[in-house]
């Protein structure tokens, strides 16, 4: 009975590791270049911004260098309580403004958008962040491979390196380019489908009008990107264009992970089971995919689970958690050397446990009162 219950709680802590291992060591092969770009499609470049007044402007402009010179640009000013709608029509974009107090969050803000945009729809329909930026000429490149390959297409979404921020937001960066840049990798080289990240990326009208965008899940990428892949419009990953944003400080920086990662629990125990039972392999490994939890949750995980191994004294799972932990741990640190050496530094790296307690609190306050409304994250 004793190792019959040591199998049972070792098996899905395993096959999470085992996941995440697989993936890790995918995304270490060079990737297929992107398609060829067949004629040059219509374009409309959407910025959702709430209360964006400071960086509304240089996110026009941003997005006007990144975009092709005839894309329509979009600014979506939600819920405002300062002069975002101004700014951004000094800036030179066209404007809409939704007040909806009752309706917040992005999903909201784009399936407002997409209803303006249908009295003449765009080929393409480019998503950004009001606090993020394209690099390059990165928007066409999108909207480029988005009409080539007839699915959305989510770009490499990563934090820039800010070692002034302290240790744990660069390592909370480092989590971060782990899941946006290396594990969309893995799940490319593997056939899967993309997850969408939030902030560049480009969706065919086809697939923008069959995304279920008016939803408050404090996870809505994640949310939207499974559903189109269940709908055929499976998105894909086109490492070559990056976006970036720059890091919350600490505070906000928790506060922004707390509610991603308790949204992605709760929407990946919602999809996983049906992903999984789909019968098709890029939609069961995508729920595999998501039974890995967030890093440092896995890391914790992982640790209890051997410890109670070890006082158990089942020697054979014991074994199996440790070698797949170990072995998982070792491709961070390759990914680390090919991927993430300018977000953290090699003395950083060795904080890691740090940053597994840090995330302690935040686990507690996932388990004891969940957060369920989405809050812009504080910006400087």
């Amino acid at each position: 009975m004793i190792d019959l219950a040591a199998w049972l709680l070792v098996a899905v802590p395993a096959v999470a590791t085992l996941v995440l291992a697989i993936e890790l060591a995918a995304a270490q092969a060079p990737l297929r270049p992107p398609p060829a770009p067949r004629d040059a499609p219509r374009v409309a470049v959407v910025i959702p911004a709430h209360d964006e007044a400071a960086a509304i402007a240089a996110a026009v402009t941003a997005a006007r260098a990144a975009a092709p010179s005839e894309a329509r640009l979009l600014v979506v000013a939600d819920n405002c309580t300062d002069d975002t709608p101004d700014r951004a029509r000094a800036a030179g974009a066209e404007t809409i403004v939704r007040a909806e107090p009752r309706q917040r969050g992005k999903g909201f803000a784009l399936a407002f958008a997409r209803d303006h945009l249908a009295a003449d729809p765009p080929d393409i329909v480019v998503v950004v962040d009001a606090d993020c930026a394209v690099a390059g000429d990165g928007i066409a490149r999108l909207a480029a491979a988005a009409h080539a390959r007839g699915c959305p297409v989510q770009s490499a979404y990563l934090m820039r390196p800010a070692p002034d921020r302290g240790t744990l937001v660069a390592l909370s960066g480092f989590a971060f380019l782990i899941r946006n840049l290396v594990r969309q990798r893995g799940l490319a080289q593997l056939g899967a489908p993309a997850l969408l990240t939030g902030s560049g990326m480009a969706f065919p009208w086809a697939a923008f009008t069959a995304a279920p965008l008016a939803t408050d899940d404090l996870a809505e990428d994640l949310t939207i990107g499974v559903a189109l892949a269940r709908q055929g419009y499976s998105p894909t990953f086109l490492p070559q264009v990056t976006t970036w944003s720059d890091p919350a400080r600490p505070g906000a920086t928790r506060a922004q992970r707390t509610r991603w990662e308790q949204g992605f629990l709760r929407s990946a125990r919602t999809a996983i089971p049906s992903l999984i039972a789909a019968g098709r392999w890029p939609l069961a490994w995508l729920g595999l995919h998501l039974l890995v939890p967030p890093l440092a949750l896995l890391v914790i995980v992982d640790g209890a689970v051997l410890a109670l191994l070890a006082l158990l004294g089942a020697s054979a799972p014991f074994v199996l958690l440790a070698a797949l932990l170990g072995t998982t741990g070792a491709l961070l640190l390759l990914c680390w050397w090919r991927f993430g050496r300018d977000q953290l530094s090699a003395l950083r790296l060795l904080l890691i446990p740090v940053y597994v307690l840090w995330k302690l609190p935040l686990y507690a306050a996932a388990a004891l009162r969940p957060e369920r409304r989405w809050i812009r994250t504080g910006r400087d």
